[in-house]
């Protein structure tokens, strides 16, 4: 990839950077806490690149932004207590996980394979004016290497990602603060996700209730910056298969054919040409469509460890532990 881009934070440079997020590139630019690292949510193989340039070591789910709490309502569902939440704090510093909407376009893989999605509206005047311009959900975590010091500037950005993204939105030095407070909406009583911006104490004033705690441990998480989710289809998921049992599904990747392959109930390959960023793309979406072919088992060929192969494999082996 040529050198990242720095556009300026003007009508030409915003019409520039709407334009690069709608092709599936990827975009760095400032919200009210730090610099975010923009993708078409709707696009998983953009969504892949974010991975891929942060050398994110799990498909955590990722929180898309919108521009308005109208534009969220298309991805997710929100309750009574949701649509006051967001009422009160957007735009700001809260991030709602909602259940996905019938009509939700954020990709499975910008999702995790979870049936809930996390949706916030920044405050921060040139995000918001890039998320109207963009007219999609755009996911977004940190726009640094992951482990690395999240970035507050467009150099931070550049030191981090120089070559390994299309552009950055310049927008000078961000407000430093704390991360969005993460709330999940999803039945029942509202559960504090993650601390952050918003106090706990304003949330709970405004709904008149105490905020349970906790995500429900290791093997549930539903948001960024918690222990890495997973998808678990309903079918067991055999690894690093070499040949096809009867009755088995086949998940393939690259050329390189698996014994008694014809005999699979269903056929799907992650990347024909051995491609991690395109297998990273289809790995949620071809599990749930190997899941609902009914096959008992869905056996599944050898990934490279190497890039995002490593969060592919994190991935698989957690849909194929016990249960």
């Amino acid at each position: 990839m040529r050198r990242t881009l720095r556009l300026k934070s003007d009508e030409g440079g915003l019409a520039e950077a709407a334009a690069i997020l709608s092709r599936g590139g990827l975009v760095a630019f400032p919200t009210e806490t730090v610099y975010g690292l923009g993708a078409d949510a709707t696009n998983a193989e953009a969504v892949a690149g974010i991975y891929a340039a942060k050398e994110r070591p799990s498909f955590n789910p990722l929180i898309s932004h919108l521009d308005s709490l109208e534009a969220a309502q298309v991805q997710g569902l929100f309750d009574e207590t949701a649509r006051r939440l967001a009422e009160a704090f957007w735009p700001g510093p809260l991030t709602l996980v909602v259940p996905v909407a019938p009509t939700c376009t954020v990709s499975d893989l910008a999702r995790a394979g979870l049936d809930s999605v996390g949706l916030r509206v920044p405050a921060h005047p040139l995000a918001h004016a890039l998320l109207k311009a963009t007219g999609r959900p755009v996911a977004a975590p940190s726009a640094n290497r992951s482990g690395r010091v999240s970035p507050t500037d467009a150099d931070h950005v550049l030191g981090d990602l120089d070559g390994r993204i299309d552009a950055v939105l310049d927008g000078g030095a961000s407000d430093v603060g704390v991360e969005s407070t993460i709330v999940a909406c999803l039945g029942g009583s509202p559960r504090l996700l993650r601390p952050g911006g918003v106090p706990r104490e304003a949330i709970e004033a405004l709904i008149g209730q105490p905020l349970e705690g906790g995500h429900g441990g290791e093997e549930n998480p539903l948001a960024p910056g918690m222990l890495a989710s997973h998808y678990a289809p309903r079918a067991q998921v055999r690894l690093n298969a070499t040949e096809i049992r009867p009755g088995e599904a086949a998940l393939l990747f690259g050329t390189a054919p698996l014994r008694d392959e014809e005999q699979a109930k269903a056929r799907l390959n992650l990347s024909e040409n051995g491609d991690l960023q395109e297998a990273a793309a289809h790995l949620f979406s071809y599990l749930r469509r190997l899941d609902a072919s009914g096959a008992e088992t869905i056996a599944v060929a050898p990934v490279p460890e190497a890039g995002l192969g490593e969060a592919i494999n994190d991935r698989l082996r957690r849909a194929a532990a016990q249960r």
